[in-house]
């Protein structure tokens, strides 16, 4: 390793034929950096001796010189086997969306904005006003989803789903997989075997629900006022919020935007009253019931057999429409998630519903952590085991685990009913590896 030299110069007496010579010895250290490799290259220069002069001076001085970069460039591998995202730990916060380091860089420009009395700029639809682009993905959205709930529901009919009892594990198969993963509160009992009961389309189709707001820029949602709110699947509260009108459920459109500096709101056009006919509606009517999973196995008979590959076909185009639009809504509209329990709220800020009951909610007094939601988090995936054969024996636990793949629930039962693999699904489904036997699993690197 390098010593670096003293920064200070050096005074050594040298012997001279005409007398005592003064050397004087100056150092001029580099600066190095640890992120760069540098050639080191020293440099001498010897002054001549004076007349008549009993002094001599020689400098040192240290040059650096940066290495070459090699040219070359590492080549990008195709994904062949791609693992799962890692499963967040309960005991801890979730991680931001946004970094840190942003977030605050935004909040010191709006304290600056507000600090000299300019309204912060803000554009549609996070001012109140639709956007006219997002009207017609919020339409088609809303149009998948209703496909994605009635083919979800046929297909159940023919295709068999198990949920264990204990946690959220849901598997799709003839039967319930062998595998010692269950994390409820009886495994150890069962030795960490799920505990398995016929599945709905909730365990295929996470519901993800969230209040509707008649005005999402208008009062917060109070704990004590929270039944005073219907709740929707969230993907339908946020087509509704991004254009979509449904009787059922109105929504205030604005034609003047709401005028904010720093966090205060200086103009939302004042509070309006909800229509009182809102919370008249019938929850049971056919127009809200097709939003909705609840009871749509019963409200749709099962398929012919001949009808069973088509209807895979459009249920998984529908869930891949429903997943990118929801995409593209919340890349402008505002939409908040807890970051300790999986509650979501669409709107500009959460609301104020003391229901958390995850990590620390004593310290919070009930309230959740509001930030940033994901896709995930408004449309969860849902990963589930992928089987290769349906009708063959239970997947096996401990040392074949590491061989097995992984898919979206809604993806695994269409692939079973005769839909088409998508390309992007296939490196985490590991179809190029052999299941080997247990007795070869310990031989396998």
């Amino acid at each position: 390793m390098f010593q670096r030299p003293p920064t200070a110069s050096s005074t050594l007496w040298e012997p001279s034929p005409k007398g005592a010579c003064l050397s004087t010895i100056d150092f001029k250290p580099p600066q190095l950096s640890t992120a760069s490799s540098y050639n080191l290259g020293l440099k001498f220069e010897h002054g001549k001796l004076r007349k008549g002069g009993s002094t001599c001076r020689t400098i040192y001085s240290v040059s650096r010189k940066p290495s070459v970069e090699p040219t070359f460039r590492k080549r990008d591998a195709s994904p062949q086997n791609e693992d799962l995202p890692a499963v967040l730990p309960k005991q801890k916060k979730k991680p931001y969306p946004i970094p840190l380091k942003k977030i605050k860089q935004a909040a010191k420009v709006n304290k600056k904005l507000a600090e000299k009395g300019i309204e912060k700029p803000l554009d549609p639809p996070k001012n109140g006003l639709l956007d006219p682009d997002l009207i017609p993905v919020a339409h088609q959205v809303l149009h998948a989803w209703k496909a994605l709930i009635k083919g979800l529901a046929q297909l159940l009919h023919v295709i068999p789903v198990y949920g264990c009892l204990e946690c959220s594990e849901v598997h799709v198969a003839q039967s319930g997989h062998h595998i010692q993963d269950c994390l409820g509160p009886s495994n150890a009992t069962r030795r960490s075997f799920h505990s398995w009961m016929k599945g709905s389309i909730n365990d295929v189709l996470v519901p993800i629900e969230a209040y509707h707001l008649y005005d999402p820029f208008g009062r917060r949602i109070k704990h004590e006022t929270r039944f005073q709110y219907d709740r929707i699947p969230a993907v339908v509260e946020l087509c509704i919020q991004a254009g979509v009108d449904i009787p059922e459920y109105p929504s205030r459109r604005r034609t003047k935007p709401i005028r904010m500096i720093g966090k205060k709101v200086i103009d939302r056009g004042g509070f309006v009253e909800e229509p009182e006919q809102w919370h008249a509606a019938n929850p049971s009517s056919l127009a809200i019931a097709d939003l909705d999973t609840h009871g749509a196995s019963e409200r749709f008979a099962p398929p012919l057999s001949s009808d069973i590959p088509k209807i895979a076909q459009e249920t998984l185009d529908a869930y891949e429409t429903v997943k990118s639009g929801v995409t593209k809504l919340m890349k402008k509209c505002s939409v908040k998630a807890c970051g300790y329990c999986p509650e979501v709220h669409v709107g500009p800020w959460g609301h104020n519903a003391k229901l958390c009951g995850e990590f620390k909610h004593q310290w919070r007094d009930g309230k959740h952590g509001w930030q940033d939601a994901t896709v995930d988090e408004v449309f969860p995936p849902n990963y589930v085991w992928h089987v290769k054969d349906p009708k063959g024996p239970p997947m096996k636990g401990g040392a074949l685990k590491k061989f097995y793949g992984k898919v979206p629930a809604v993806v695994e039962l269409c692939l079973q009913a005769g839909a088409q693999i998508p390309e992007k699904y296939k490196p985490m489904m590991r179809l190029d590896i052999v299941v080997p036997e247990i007795d070869e699993a310990q031989l396998v690197a």
